[in-house]
């Protein structure tokens, strides 16, 4: 099409701009006056197509190709599932949702949108503007830790992400995964829970019969706790009969002198710290910091919750003791500074740390690096108590010196970081700050200790995220995915777009 300027006469300038249209041949064909042009191809805009007109032909759509209906619905179960296990082994939203994100992209869907809550699930992935979007749900029913099933869910996540699975082959093996038993009986793990409250007070400065004690203990409580759970009570009620079983035998065995205990405190302190323990305070903190604000709020009220029922059960226990005139009550004191024993703490913070990996069916190879992460944590505690400082300080820092060493260590290890820093920090578990917090709540109205256990809880899982943060300099592979979400990674692949060796 070419344009001839204006001409000069008076007849033309009625005409300004015409239009030479050009026929297949190269021969002029007519003018057109532009005016005319406009409102004919306005009209052919406005009216309804005919079959006069010429086909159009369209290009590919948008995109790559998506797989067929079968597939796509398979691949959307597939990583709802992967998220269910890892939401309910305590990994945080934003590890949830590069987890599938990544396992969709790899899979060949190009563009999905994940919402994770605290009870469930949803992925939506977009087919283009001609195709309804298809999206999946899970709930997440229940919660367990049981980080051996938690590992075997990352190996699989590994290995399609390298391609050596196709997703009917991974759903397979998820199935499995997700129907086999624990990889220890029920009562190893009892045992387990009663080793690491042993420990626990060792850890705190109390003495063998004192560790014995809370060993038992702890192992009856577990008991207790198991056969409510086969009656289906709430998880609430249950921590309340946890911390009023605690109490209240401590307080027998003091009142009855069956053995000698000097501080007979310690036992129920490291028995609500096994209480404590299996609080996700780490995942709350997490998602609060990476901006899942819905999640954090639930997992801080089921926090919130767990913790009362814990309180209410040990006060029930202190209020029926003073009923029955029992005049050896248990009165919290705070240990003295000066008398820490670093050996000890070091090797009672490895044991009681490696005792929670046990009971929460943790592997061999998880379970000794737990132990390291364990000492590491006690031992910089016991530093910084030696050196006089805060309470609340020294456990931020003691809980970052574990999140950053199970950051740059446990994928070397191959280990999943989040194992690590949970067991890492539970021998630092405020469960005497708790404890003399209530005592001092029941015999003077004060509420500033237990407060002082809430913010020693809280540094500590904010120190884990903080020093998992700090790692991912340090880690080779520091993906686009990571960067994006902004947070720091205790589940899943760091980088979905390099395949890890």
């Amino acid at each position: 099409m070419k344009l001839r300027p204006r001409a000069r006469t008076a007849n033309n300038r009625r005409h300004a701009w015409q239009i030479l249209e050009t026929s297949t041949d190269g021969q002029a064909d007519k003018r057109v006056p532009r005016g005319r042009s406009l409102r004919q191809r306005a009209w052919h805009i406005l009216e309804a197509p005919t079959g006069e007109l010429p086909v159009v032909e369209t290009g590919p759509p948008l995109g790559p190709e998506l797989p067929d209906e079968a597939t796509l619905h398979l691949v959307l179960d597939l990583v709802v599932r992967i998220g269910e296990i890892q939401m309910a082994s305590g990994a945080g939203a934003s590890d949830v949702t590069a987890t599938i994100l990544a396992l969709t992209s790899t899979l060949g869907l190009p563009h999905c949108e994940v919402d994770v809550i605290f009870t469930s699930i949803t992925v939506s992935c977009h087919r283009g503007s001609d195709l309804p979007p298809v999206t999946a749900l899970r709930v997440v029913r229940s919660r367990s830790l049981d980080y051996t099933r938690l590992s075997a869910t990352e190996r699989l996540v590994q290995r399609l992400l390298r391609n050596r699975l196709s997703a009917e082959e991974a759903f397979t093996e998820l199935q499995s995964i997700t129907n086999a038993p624990h990889p220890y009986p029920r009562f190893v793990s009892t045992l387990a829970w009663g080793g690491m409250a042993g420990f626990v007070s060792l850890l705190l400065g109390g003495s063998l019969w004192a560790a014995l004690v809370a060993f038992v203990i702890s192992a009856v409580v577990d008991r207790v706790g198991r056969l409510l759970n086969k009656a289906s009570l709430p998880f609430f009620f249950q921590q309340v009969a946890g911390g009023f079983i605690a109490t209240l035998a401590s307080i027998a065995v003091v009142n009855l002198e069956l053995l000698p205990l000097e501080r007979p405190t310690l036992v129920v302190a490291a028995a609500l710290t096994v209480l404590l323990s299996g609080l996700s305070t780490v995942s709350a903190v997490q998602d609060a910091i990476t901006g899942y604000y819905v999640t954090a709020a639930g997992r801080s009220m089921e926090v919130g919750l767990m913790s009362a029922g814990l309180i209410t059960g040990v006060a029930a226990a202190i209020s029926l003791a003073e009923r029955v005139g029992a005049g050896r009550t248990p009165v919290p004191a705070i240990p003295d500074l000066s008398a820490v024993n670093l050996p000890i703490v070091v090797v009672a913070g490895s044991g009681a740390a490696a005792c929670f990996a046990l009971a929460s069916y943790s592997s061999l190879r998880p379970l000794l690096v737990s132990a390291v992460a364990g000492a590491a944590g006690a031992g910089a505690y016991g530093l910084l108590t030696v050196a006089e400082t805060s309470p609340i300080i020294a456990s931020a820092l003691a809980a970052t010196l574990v999140g950053l060493g199970g950051g740059v260590l446990a994928r070397r290890l191959r280990v999943t970081p989040l194992v690590v820093a949970v067991s890492g920090i539970t021998p630092l578990l405020p469960g005497f700050g708790t404890y003399r917090g209530l005592s001092e709540l029941a015999d003077n109205g004060t509420v500033a200790p237990l407060m002082g256990a809430v913010a020693i809880g809280l540094a500590l899982a904010a120190g884990v995220v903080l020093g998992e943060f700090l790692a991912q300099p340090v880690r080779t592979g520091l993906g686009r995915l990571e960067r994006k979400l902004a947070g720091p990674r205790m589940v899943g692949p760091l980088d979905p777009g390099r395949r890890l060796e």
